[in-house]
């Protein structure tokens, strides 16, 4: 039986302090009983000389120091894991919110998972299509991959997470896959629309969801994508099923770090996020990947909105060195009207050389991938040359580059937010922009695929 204390010394904003305490240990859970007999969650942040600091996961108004008990469980935060999981929707801590049963679960699982031991890694390898060319056609997604989305306020990132994660699968096989959805610190209204959006397509069906929404406390934040990242582990490694987690808005979960941590007084890293942020955001972005003699996977898809639109900002910036590439969003080309917005020229898929080809999507992947990011660049090149000197000042062949750059933006990249393009449509649409070129300026194309495809 837990020992109950009722030595509340002060609570301020999350965080509470307990006189008195034994026995008790980092991360522990609690549970807070106020008079009324209401229960509430807790977790312990630090221990010093029999004072517990703990922090608080729901608000602490109505908690009387005189008359409120606190026990402590002997575990950290766990998440109840089932199958049953799949096309049901959960709060930020894991309990259900649409209405639904409470899970019956297989067993309870720790939020904070066990890291993959590196030399047990398998490398990702396998195509993963999401049905958007600029993805799957020049910065393809791999399974067991991470690769981060850094958008900007304003800009369309749930339209494209959403997008993403109806279409997402793995072509050629009937191999179980998965969408574990987790949204951070977003508003009621976005919350609507990601579940509408899963269920009016049936998406639903495959997906488990977790919502944690604006006005729900900071520290529910830091544990949400550590709720999804423990189901998509369980349905991956224990049950086989290929996994995509889209983790969305990380912005909001480093947001929730740095509130914690000045509520605990630490001292700030960079614009005032704690030191240990890079450490914390790697903790979650390494539980993707694929494990040797396992047959599931977890492909990885955080969002960031990039404040400010700064690629140098501290979150994005240590995003990029932990995860293995990005898709950016522009603004530009989001006023231009082009749906999604996706910048393909400072995109990368690092891997992306790993899951295409013969096999895997098509023998002409990597050369028609190459020529396409060639063409755009100099038709990008070729129309600011035209805005500083005019069109008169162009040759013939930079004209046709030119409208080679428009074609493509209205055409390849702008596909819409309901368009399911199968990667032999996305292939087959860049031949037919690059036959806007003549056959003689394709340099990076072998002639076999020239022949059989320009010509076709």
């Amino acid at each position: 039986m837990a020992k109950e204390y009722k030595t509340i010394q002060e609570v301020a904003g999350p965080l509470m302090l307990v006189r008195g305490v034994d026995d008790v240990a980092y991360d522990e859970l609690g549970e807070i009983e106020l008079s009324n007999g209401e229960r509430r969650r807790c977790k312990v942040l630090e221990i010093d000389d029999g004072n517990a600091l703990v922090q608080l996961y729901e608000s602490a108004t109505g908690i009387n120091l005189e008359s409120s008990k606190v026990r402590f469980l002997g575990r950290s935060l766990e998440l109840g894991v089932s199958e049953d999981m799949l096309s049901r929707v959960f709060d930020g801590l894991g309990r259900p919110i649409d209405k639904g049963p409470e899970i019956l679960p297989e067993e309870r699982r720790d939020i904070n998972g066990l890291a993959m031991n590196p030399a047990a890694r398998d490398y990702p390898s396998e195509f993963i299509q999401t049905g958007v060319s600029a993805i799957d056609g020049l910065n393809t997604l791999v399974r067991g991959q991470k690769l981060p989305i850094f958008s900007a306020s304003g800009l369309p990132h749930a339209q494209l997470a959403a997008q993403i994660a109806r279409q997402a699968k793995v072509v050629g096989t009937d191999e179980p896959f998965a969408v574990v959805f987790a949204a951070m610190g977003i508003t009621f209204e976005e919350s609507n629309f990601f579940i509408e959006s899963f269920q009016e397509t049936g998406a639903i069906d495959r997906a488990v969801l977790f919502m944690n929404l604006a006005n729900d406390p900071a520290v529910e934040r830091i544990a949400t994508p550590r709720m999804a990242l423990t189901a998509a582990e369980y349905l991956a490694f224990e049950k086989g099923m290929h996994v995509l987690v889209i983790l969305t808005d990380i912005t909001n979960y480093a947001d929730a770090l740095r509130e914690v941590s000045a509520a605990r007084k630490e001292v700030p890293g960079r614009r005032g996020y704690p030191g240990y942020m890079y450490t914390d955001l790697a903790t979650l972005y390494e539980r993707a990947g694929r494990q040797r003699g396992r047959n599931g996977s977890i492909t990885m898809i955080p969002i960031l909105s990039m404040p400010e639109d700064d690629k140098t900002h501290p979150i994005p910036d240590l995003t990029g060195y932990i995860t293995e590439g990005q898709i950016i969003l522009s603004r530009d080309l989001y006023r231009k009207g082009v749906q999604p917005p996706i910048d393909v020229l400072p995109s990368l898929s690092r891997l992306k050389d790993k899951g295409i080809g013969t096999g895997k999507t098509r023998e002409d992947h990597a050369n028609t991938m190459n020529q396409l990011f060639a063409a755009y660049a100099r038709g990008k090149d070729a129309k600011e040359l035209m805005v500083i000197l005019g069109e008169a000042a162009l040759t013939d062949i930079d004209k046709l580059y030119a409208k080679f750059a428009d074609e493509f933006e209205a055409r390849y990249v702008s596909q819409g937010y309901r368009s399911d393009r199968s990667i032999e449509e996305t292939l087959d649409l860049g031949w037919e922009l690059l036959r806007i070129l003549p056959r003689t300026e394709l340099k990076r194309i072998r002639d076999e695929y020239l022949d059989k495809y320009y010509d076709k």
